[in-house]
């Protein structure tokens, strides 16, 4: 299976994709954990049908030591017992922050309450860029058709 698109080479994609990927680097720095971080990523993208990039945020959070039930039952955690409260308010929040066009108004104001009680503000900002982020990613290569399966953990830094 190949690519539709390659959107990481030609004069169009060098002035945007060099911005992307810094948005990328520049996430794993803010203060969200990274077992977080992984976790979102991989809801996100099970929702948008992203298979690349839920081949790299799985084998990144496993090479990261996440085990492999709670990797396998991020598309479940709602009658998982293997997360946090605090992961799980991340996941609803990410979950509601991808189907906006679900409900009117976007995230629940009980959804946020719910997120704010387990994360400061800069945190917040932190799970919230990573939520767009991911759906940003996702788009793109869904649109793309980007292949999963060849990935290999730190590939993209």
């Amino acid at each position: 299976m190949d690519a539709r698109l390659d959107y990481f080479s030609g004069p169009t994609a060098d002035k945007i994709v060099k911005h992307v990927m810094a948005m990328g680097r520049t996430l794993r720095e803010m203060p969200l954990p990274s077992t977080t971080q992984e976790l979102v990523a991989l809801r996100v993208s099970q929702i948008n049908g992203c298979a690349a990039c839920v081949d790299m945020h799985t084998k990144d959070a496993a090479a990261a030591g996440e085990t492999t039930v709670r990797l396998h039952l991020v598309s479940v955690w709602r009658e998982a017992t293997v997360y946090t409260e605090a992961e799980r308010a991340a996941l609803e929040l990410a979950e509601e922050g991808t189907r906006i066009a679900d409900a009117a108004g976007g995230v629940s104001d009980e959804v946020w309450a719910r997120a704010a009680k387990h994360y400061d503000e800069e945190r917040l900002v932190a799970l919230v860029y990573q939520v767009a982020f991911m759906n940003t990613v996702n788009r793109l290569n869904v649109l793309a058709q980007r292949p999963a399966g060849d990935y290999e953990p730190g590939q993209f830094g």
